[in-house]
């Protein structure tokens, strides 16, 4: 399979300001302006856009808000370190599922995930319910029914993890599997156990899961998420690879490439 990072197209914005802050922060995440960079100045950014200096303010402030942007005094609007940004920020997730993924987010992600979904599986064994448990079964019910590489199993693996989150009770890790669902479902999409074996493997390790936050064991329930989390990093290697930095624009100060 040739390597590649993967697009994956996100709801676009409905107001000129969003769409406009849409637009510049996937040029950021995309490496298009790099960190330390100041972007244009206003009158050539409104010529670029189409748009009104009150729009592209307020565009402006959405990406300072999300981290992405500062604004300084006779400086001008710079982009910030990667560092900075609100990653558990809705819009800038699905900026970077536009902008495409590469191994560093896919990394990112597995980490994040591994730092809490083992314990929320853990907690959802001791504090699940009975209608939880049901719906975790028919996630998993889903997952067998649909094709490997198909959206919906991808979809039904979203699914069941959020409703281990939602079983856990803890307010806080349900808010992260909302916040990260898109992220999380691309990540399934392109982890997808095509082969027989694989599938096999996934389906087992998702219905032990599912057996012990049923039963209440919740160290095998955190166990077998773990097992889940590695094993779908172990398929997104040699898929999706690290690729050269994307052309950068040219600088604000000398119109030569920054």
């Amino acid at each position: 399979m040739t390597s590649r990072i993967v697009v994956i197209p996100t709801r676009r914005a409905h107001s000129n300001h969003a769409e406009v802050a849409r637009s510049i922060g996937v040029d950021i995440i995309a490496g298009r302006y790099a960190e330390g960079t100041r972007l244009p100045g206003d009158a050539e950014m409104i010529a670029m856009f189409g748009v009104s200096r009150p729009v592209l303010r307020e565009s402006v402030k959405t990406l300072v808000a999300k981290g992405l942007l500062t604004t300084k005094a006779r400086v001008g609007t710079v982009v910030r370190e990667r560092g900075a940004w609100n990653m558990f920020d809705a819009d800038v997730l699905a900026w970077h599922l536009d902008a495409g993924i590469d191994k560093r987010f896919l990394n990112d992600l597995a980490e994040i995930r591994l730092a809490v979904e083992p314990r929320a599986a853990m907690l959802a064994a001791v504090q699940r319910s009975e209608e939880d448990v049901a719906e975790l079964r028919r996630s998993m019910d889903r997952m067998r029914r649909e094709a490997s590489d198909s959206v919906g199993f991808a979809d039904a693996d979203l699914a069941l993890h959020v409703a281990v989150a939602r079983a856990s009770g803890n307010l806080f890790m349900r808010s992260i599997g909302h916040v990260i669902e898109a992220a999380l479902r691309a990540s399934f999409l392109l982890s997808a156990p095509v082969e027989t074996e694989d599938r096999d493997t996934v389906l087992l390790w998702h219905q032990n899961i599912v057996d012990a936050i049923a039963a209440g064991d919740a160290e095998a329930a955190s166990e077998a998420m773990i097992y889940v989390i590695h094993n779908g990093m172990r398929r997104h290697e040699g898929t999706v690879i690290e690729t050269a930095p994307a052309e950068p624009m040219p600088s604000a100060d000398t119109g030569e490439q920054a």
